[in-house]
């Protein structure tokens, strides 16, 4: 079984231990560094390579929004996942846009944890279901441009808009009578083409230019 190994970022230290705990339960997560502000997390990261990055939003130093730019930059394959009890707008817009791969409220349950961690670990996009409302919201709420036609292939849209109703690669794969490498290599193809380092930030990109539509996320 392959080990996730995870990199945790939180200014306290009894969320990290307890984030821990849950985390350490499971056979193939193993927490290799802990951080308690931002720069520290990206100091990490650039030393230990992380598969996944758990980072909280309010850290001193610099920020989750700001440790989560610098996390991709010096280690690019890390799936950041976001974990905190901030779900403004303002954060949640910005953070994804930084690159987070997932954003879960610190209300979630352990076992929300661990799938995330294995989701993201995984390519898929995780977002709390208030958070994936907010997402929906602001994005309907922005004119569509559609001033190109789309660079994606009719098959790479299946599987877009499959992801944008929350299918994993596996489900995908069932729906389109695919192998889940297959979905995967369609995944990676969709995030060169859109330059995007998410699941979430492809659904943005691509509701915002109309090559994909609300009605795909029902």
């Amino acid at each position: 079984m392959e080990t996730i190994r995870i990199l945790l970022a939180d200014d306290h230290i009894v969320v990290r231990e307890g984030t821990k705990q849950i985390l350490e339960r499971e056979e193939d997560l193993r927490v290799v560094a802990e951080a308690s502000d931002g720069r520290e997390a990206i100091a990490l990261a650039e030393r230990e390579q992380p598969d996944v990055a758990v980072v909280d939003i309010s850290m001193p130093v610099l920020n989750g929004i700001e440790a989560t730019k610098g996390i991709k930059k010096v280690s690019p394959r890390t799936a950041v996942l976001v974990l905190t009890a901030y779900d403004d707008d303002e954060f949640v817009l910005a953070i994804l846009g930084a690159g987070a791969a997932g954003y879960l409220l610190k209300n979630a349950r352990g076992s929300e944890l661990i799938e995330a961690v294995r989701r993201v670990h995984a390519g898929e996009s995780v977002l709390h279901p208030t958070i994936a409302k907010k997402v929906v919201s602001f994005v309907s709420r922005q004119p569509q441009k559609k001033t190109q036609s789309s660079p994606l292939t009719e098959r790479e849209l299946d599987v877009l808009r499959l992801a944008a109703r929350g299918l994993s690669n596996r489900e995908i794969a069932r729906e389109l009578v695919l192998s889940p490498r297959t979905v995967q290599a369609h995944m990676a193809n969709i995030f060169g083409k859109l330059h995007v380092g998410s699941r979430t930030e492809a659904v943005m990109v691509s509701l915002r230019q109309g090559w994909i539509d609300l009605q795909d996320l029902d």
